[in-house]
């Protein structure tokens, strides 16, 4: 069962995010930093706040001593650093992860509430077994990766596989919310059955009070003739003061964005999309025909929708999306 605590990484990220604060309040520059508590490396105050080093707890110290910090905030950055530290410990919650599972797991871990949209793949939370192995087995040619290399493809499913426990652990499991085209589901996914079997997965899934999938056919408008410019996720996590995180997952490299005004916008895109989607009650019953009519032709498609017009929108934030 993967743990319902936040990962080191979005430990790391936190710590990082409270001291640019408290050394922003002392009215301290990096360099008067470094020098005040006599480290050798200017980077380094800048490695840790931005999170992309392992801190050490004695140097996190001497960053409170001089930012004067006691009391409950005191323990809770150490408690905090002791957590951004402790990796293995985390790791061990998972029977098999590799580095490429792993970017997500870290993201995973902890959420409140997780969002997709997937215009050509089934969401990886959502894959069966056999279309895991297609996903990793077709694209594993492509990828000029070292780690991926050294690593057995049973390996990587086992890893996707055990991400995916997250969604019915007991305690707490996050919201979790997915738009998939209709597209992802078609014929260029995969062998007939494999593609039967993972559309039984996705209504069993369905089923779960804490999941809702949206099927969005082709022909549906979103919003005013809008049209995505790529799937992405987004990350809310249940301690408010953990940053909110968008992922676009790419073919070898992965982009994690936690401004808040870029995850507004892609908030507000997921919204347009929801809203063009089937519901998730339409959803099912366009799940149960395709996995019931594979062999006989395409499914019927729920009759309460016009595809000709666009749906109707929740209140829209002020800004304007622009092609790229």
């Amino acid at each position: 069962m993967p743990p319902a605590q936040p990962s080191p990484i979005l430990r790391r990220r936190r710590l990082g995010t409270e001291l640019r604060k408290l050394r922003e309040s002392a009215k301290l520059t990096g360099d008067q930093v470094i020098e005040a508590v006599g480290w050798a490396s200017a980077s380094k105050l800048s490695r840790l706040e931005n999170g992309r080093s392992r801190p050490d707890l004695r140097d996190v110290l001497d960053l409170l001593d001089l930012y004067k910090v006691t009391g409950p905030l005191r323990e809770e950055l150490t408690a905090i650093t002791n957590e951004a530290g402790d990796m293995r410990a985390w790791l061990r919650s998972y029977a098999t992860m590799t580095p490429r599972q792993r970017v997500f797991a870290e993201l995973e871990a902890g959420c409140a509430e997780i969002r997709e949209y997937s215009p050509v793949i089934v969401p990886g939370l959502l894959q069966t077994r056999a279309y895991v192995k297609l996903r990793i087995l077709s694209s594993r040619q492509l990828v000029d990766d070292p780690d991926q290399d050294d690593t057995d493809p049973e390996n990587e499913i086992a890893a996707r596989i055990a991400r995916q426990s997250l969604l019915t652990r007991e305690v707490e499991p996050p919201h979790y919310s997915a738009v998939i085209e209709e597209a992802a589901l078609g014929g260029r996914a995969g062998p007939r059955e494999a593609l039967r079997a993972q559309l039984v997965q996705l209504r069993k899934l369905a089923a779960l009070p804490n999941v809702t999938i949206q099927v969005l056919p082709a022909d549906q408008t979103i919003a005013d003739w809008y049209l995505p410019h790529t799937g992405f996720s987004l990350y809310r996590f249940a301690e408010p003061q953990d940053p909110e995180t968008l992922a676009i997952e790419g073919l070898a490299t992965n982009l994690m964005v936690t401004d808040q005004k870029e995850i507004n916008t892609y908030s507000m895109v997921f919204d347009w999309l929801r809203d063009a989607a089937y519901s998730p009650e339409e959803t099912v019953v366009w799940l149960t025909d395709m996995a019931g009519q594979r062999s006989s032709g395409p499914p019927r498609k729920p009759a309460s929708r016009d595809p000709g017009m666009p749906p109707s929108q929740r209140s829209r934030r002020s800004g304007r999306l622009t092609e790229q």
